[in-house]
C-alpha cells in the first residue's frame, strides 16, 4: 500500500464526537469471530443440558453483548466516506490526525465514538469468556471447553494491549512514516472490527514468554537476566529468536527485556542492583525484591491474563514518562519493540516478493 501521496491535513475536531448530516445505514457488526460463534455453538447446549439456569445466564450475557454490537453498528464505520457535521470524514482524514495531533496526556475524547464503544464490547466480552473458562474449568462436563475459552479471553485481551502499541508507535516521530501510516491504518480496521492480524501474529508468541517468564525463578543478582532469556528462547519460534538475536543489541530493547523479564521497574533494577552489590548478596529469590527495596512490589505476578495487562500498563505508563522527561531508561515497552520488529520484517518480506515479481 503506498503512502507516499501529499495529503490535504483537516482539522481533527471535524470528525471526533459527531453526527451524520445524513441517515446513516446502520452496518452489520459480527461481535464474534467464526472460532468463537462455533465455539459456542457446540458449548451451550452441552450447558443447557446439565444446567439450565446457568446456560440463561450466559444466553443473556450473549444477547447483550449482541445489542451492544448492534449499537456500535449504527455509528459510521472508519473505512468510509462520510459527511459529517464538521466537514467531509474518510479513513484518509482519520490516518492523518492520528499521524498529526499526538498531544500529551489522555486521548480517550479525541478518539472517535466508535472506537470507544467498541473497546467497551470488547471488555465486556473478554469478562464474559474469562467467567465461562471459569465455569468450564470447575465442571467436569464441560471442561474440555476450558483451554478454548481461556484462548479467546487472552487473545481478546492482546487486541486491547495491541491498540496501545499502535498509539504508541503512530506517535514515535522517529519511525519511518511509511509504517506510521500503515500502525495507522491498522488501528482504523482495529476498531471497525476488534480483531487484528496483529494480534493473532504476536499474542501467541508474547503469551509463550510470559508464560515461560512466570514458570522461571529468574535470580536478582546481576540483574541482567542473561540465562532467564536463553531459557524463554529455547522455548520460543523462530520470530521470537530473530527478535533476540538481532535486537538484543540496542540498549532499550534490553532495558524494555529487564523489566518484562523481573516484573519491577528499570529504576527499581538499578536501585536493586546496587543494594545488593553493597551489601554482596549474590543474588535474591522474588519473593525478597519487596523486601530490599522497601517497598511492595507485584514482581511474582501470575498468569492470569488480567496480570499480564497490568503490569503492561505500568511499564507502558513508566516508558511514557521518561520519555517526556528526558529520563534514562527505556522509552518503550517490550510489546512496542517486538512489534515494530516485526512490522519491519513484514514490509521487507513485501519488498523483496514484489521485487522478485518484478
Amino acid at each position: 500500500m503506498d503512502y507516499t501521496t501529499s495529503f490535504e491535513n483537516i482539522d481533527i475536531n471535524s470528525f471526533f464526537g459527531t453526527d451524520s448530516e445524513q441517515p446513516h445505514k446502520q452496518q452489520k457488526v459480527e461481535m464474534l469471530s467464526k472460532k468463537q460463534r462455533a465455539l459456542l455453538e457446540e458449548f451451550l447446549p452441552e450447558v443447557k443440558a446439565i444446567d439450565p439456569s446457568k446456560y440463561e445466564s450466559f444466553k443473556n450475557r450473549m444477547d447483550d453483548l449482541e445489542a451492544l454490537a448492534q449499537a456500535m453498528g449504527r455509528f459510521p464505520s472508519l473505512l468510509e466516506r462520510h459527511q459529517l457535521v464538521g466537514g467531509e470524514r474518510t479513513p484518509t482524514s482519520l490516518i492523518d490526525s492520528l499521524i498529526d495531533h499526538q498531544d500529551a496526556g489522555d486521548s480517550s475524547l479525541q478518539l472517535p465514538s466508535k472506537a470507544i464503544l467498541g473497546k467497551a464490547l470488547l471488555v465486556s466480552k473478554i469478562h464474559t469468556f474469562s467467567s465461562i473458562s471459569k465455569y468450564t474449568f470447575h465442571v467436569p462436563e464441560v471442561k474440555k471447553f476450558y483451554k478454548a475459552f481461556e484462548n479467546e479471553t487472552v487473545m481478546s485481551m492482546f487486541s486491547l494491549l495491541v491498540e496501545d502499541v499502535y498509539l504508541n508507535l503512530i506517535s514515535d516521530t522517529t519511525q519511518p512514516m511509511e509504517y506510521r501510516r500503515e500502525w495507522a491504518l491498522s488501528l482504523l480496521l482495529l476498531w471497525e472490527h476488534w480483531n487484528d492480524q496483529a494480534s493473532e501474529d504476536v499474542a501467541p508468541v508474547l503469551q509463550s514468554v510470559w508464560t515461560a517468564r512466570r514458570k522461571l525463578a529468574p535470580a536478582f543478582g546481576t540483574m541482567m537476566g542473561t540465562s532467564e532469556l536463553l531459557l524463554i528462547s529455547m522455548q520460543m519460534d523462530d520470530q521470537w529468536i530473530s527478535f533476540i538475536k538481532q535486537q538484543m543489541g540496542d540498549q532499550g530493547v534490553t532495558q524494555a527485556m529487564e523489566e518484562f523479564l523481573f516484573g519491577i521497574s528499570y529504576e527499581q533494577i538499578l536501585s536493586l542492583r546496587k543494594i545488593l552489590r553493597e551489601k554482596g548478596i549474590p543474588a535474591i529469590g522474588r519473593d525478597e525484591v519487596s523486601k530490599f527495596l522497601g517497598e511492595h512490589v507485584k514482581a511474582d505476578a501470575g498468569l492470569d491474563y488480567r496480570d499480564f495487562y497490568s503490569l503492561y500498563t505500568i511499564r507502558r505508563d513508566n516508558a511514557r514518562s521518561r520519555k517526556r522527561m528526558h529520563l534514562d531508561g527505556p522509552h518503550k515497552t517490550l510489546e512496542d519493540y517486538f512489534i515494530q520488529f516485526i512490522t519491519a520484517k513484514n514490509k521487507e518480506k513485501q519488498n523483496n516478493d514484489t521485487f522478485a515479481k518484478s
